[in-house]
């Protein structure tokens, strides 16, 4: 009996963690374009959040994989010929159901659609991008001789937390029959892969930065029936009401962002809430650039003045919450994410994820098991491996040293190179070392 109360006094001491260090600014993410939280406009530019270091308090570091990518030979002849772009992977119900139809494949760019492809039945799809075989054009795509206006940020997700589905700074390049000319990573700058069925919201996956002989398989997308209780918006419908003149500003200042101007981006971004107080997308952009100037407060006040325009417009929520992660107000992230996850329980598995953060530290170890499993499940192309190794520490605290160290192991199987995989390497093997002890004492 002794021998069994030292085995949990060791195990609880094993993971008592200490304070790691903050969210650090790397660029990041499994595709290049998916912006950070606090990240300024323009695909891949760093900022507050872009790639967050580690969580702090007693929790690991958030790790991303990265897409290696083969760069063209330049002795190659055909270097100047664009070379063909696969992609494959699955359309899955959110509920695990069967599809009622084959979904359509499609690239969106400047937040216009083009119709790649169709899934088979069982929703698995391999596919060349631009190839148009067989596919009936949809009655919303753009005719593809036209140019998208410079500054023009479409897509779901603009300035979303980096990494997520429908993750991208919405979009910013050429559209899937657009700019044939350009090779490898800038043919589908800004553009995002998804899936359409009527009825359902698509998952995306960013598509710039990638190359032709990159790996095709992009994972699964899943979809997401409409009609739900959840109210949020990832575009701001308040803000498609603001004048002219309003509009005119933002989109100066979108462009500004787009050429890294960003003192010119704040003036015109002044500019218009200014003209239009009510301006949500606007005050958002605002926090975002003063988030990424470290003017931590400015930017909260800006997000805080984002929701209060549009209380439905979910991004504000996420980048408050990233804001209050660094800061360990953990009661505060705990509060903002529950919200953003109300309002939209499909599209930010960040949200689920620093949720599950807030709540280990406050001890609340059963919602945040809870919200790290959701986190989990919307994660299809494991683009957080920190969701594995903070349910490992969950189910270590829960004395379930069995999953404790499948969970580190599929981190570690996830990002072999992360920051703190020595770390995890040591959490499994106090692990493997209690399950012996445990076993050594069964067979006594």
């Amino acid at each position: 009996m002794t021998r069994r109360v030292g085995v949990r006094a060791m195990a609880v001491a094993a993971f008592a963690l200490a304070a790691v260090p903050a969210f650090g600014q790397a660029k990041g993410g499994p595709a290049t374009g998916t912006t950070g939280a606090g990240s300024v406009g323009g695909g891949s530019t760093g900022g507050i959040g872009t790639a967050p270091g580690s969580i702090p308090g007693r929790t690991p570091t958030i790790t991303t994989p990265t897409n290696p990518t083969n760069p063209q030979n330049p002795q190659n002849p055909n270097a100047g010929i664009p070379q063909p772009i696969f992609v494959s992977g699955r359309v899955a119900m959110e509920d695990g159901g069967a599809l009622p139809e084959p979904a359509v494949i499609q690239t969106a760019c400047y937040g216009m659609t083009h119709s790649e492809g169709y899934t088979d039945s069982k929703g698995n799809f391999a596919l060349e991008l631009g190839a148009n075989r067989n596919v009936v054009p949809d009655a919303s795509e753009y005719d593809p001789s036209a140019t998208a206006p410079p500054g023009m940020y479409g897509g779901a997700g603009a300035g979303q937390l980096g990494m997520g589905s429908g993750m991208g700074l919405g979009s910013m390049g050429s559209g899937s029959r657009m700019g044939n000319g350009m090779g490898g990573a800038q043919r589908y700058m800004g553009c995002e892969l998804q899936a359409k069925l009527a009825g359902y919201r698509s998952q995306t996956v960013a598509l710039t930065g990638r190359q032709p002989m990159d790996d095709p398989n992009v994972g699964t997308i899943l979809l997401h029936r409409l009609g739900g209780k959840e109210e949020g918006q990832t575009v701001s419908m308040v803000s498609l009401a603001a004048p002219k003149d309003a509009k005119k500003a933002y989109e100066k200042g979108m462009d500004a962002l787009r050429k890294r101007k960003f003192a010119d981006a704040q003036k015109n971004f002044e500019k218009a809430v200014e003209a239009y107080p009510d301006y949500a997308a606007v005050w958002y952009q605002l926090g975002q650039l003063r988030a990424a100037a470290n003017q931590a407060d400015i930017a909260r006040a800006s997000f805080q003045k984002a929701i209060q325009a549009d209380p439905k417009f979910v991004p504000p929520y996420i980048s408050m919450s990233l804001l209050d992660v660094q800061a360990k107000r953990w009661q505060d992230v705990a509060d903002v994410t529950d919200k953003a996850v109300r309002l939209d329980p499909f599209d930010y598995p960040q949200a689920y994820l620093f949720n599950s953060v807030a709540n280990y530290n406050l001890r609340n170890l059963p919602a945040a098991e809870k919200s790290a499993l959701q986190a989990e499940r919307l994660d299809t192309r494991k683009q957080f491996p920190t969701v594995q190794h903070l349910l490992g520490l969950i189910l270590a605290d829960r004395k379930d040293w069995e999953g404790a160290a499948q969970h580190f192991k599929d981190y570690l199987k996830m990002a072999p190179a992360a920051s703190d995989a020595e770390t995890v390497r040591s959490q499994l093997a106090q692990v493997e070392k209690i399950q012996q002890q445990l076993a050594s004492t069964r067979d006594k």
